[in-house]
């Protein structure tokens, strides 16, 4: 069977972004290990449906492979990225935004709390953005009392850097 042969992508070797909290982290390898147990079943199943004969004909076969592949594949990225991974430690420095840090910052006359953590973390619901967001990246080594302009869609804001939590 060949192989084939794919041309690299936009997205290709793109790495993730080794900051995590503990709890993502603590996560992250709980996922693992659950993956890891699945494992013999997926190999054990490949076995029986190669007993079966003809490959090139066996669909069973040929998902049960893929399924394999793809679980192997799911392991090494979070081995990977567990191994790579650094761990935020949040509330070193409360003069400065870091990773970890809780900024409120008003803009337009509203006040917001933002959570700076890494890129495999973010959620905008309950305002947790990357440190590689606009927002974040420019808020990132400011003080309280600090004023940052932002492009967003177009137009520029002015952020002003209330407290740091």
């Amino acid at each position: 069977m060949r192989v084939p042969i794919r041309k690299a992508g936009e997205f290709t070797r793109i790495v993730p972004d080794p900051y995590l909290t503990v709890g993502k982290f603590n996560e992250l390898n709980k996922k693992l290990k659950q993956l890891k147990v699945l494992l013999p079943q997926a190999v054990s199943e490949v076995k029986r449906l190669a007993e079966m004969g003809d490959f090139s004909e066996n669909a069973a076969y040929q998902m049960a492979k893929g399924r394999l592949r793809g679980l192997n594949q799911h392991i090494f990225d979070l081995e990977e990225q567990l191994k790579l991974s650094i761990i935020i430690k949040p509330g070193h420095n409360k003069n400065k935004i870091q990773l970890g840090s809780r900024a409120t910052v008003k803009m337009a006359g509203r006040q917001k709390t933002y959570l700076i953590l890494g890129s495999s973390e973010i959620d905008v619901k309950n305002n947790i953005i990357s440190h590689n967001s606009p927002i974040g990246s420019a808020l990132m080594g400011k003080k309280a009392g600090d004023s940052v302009k932002i492009q967003l869609a177009g137009s520029e804001v002015e952020f002003k850097i209330i407290k740091i939590v």
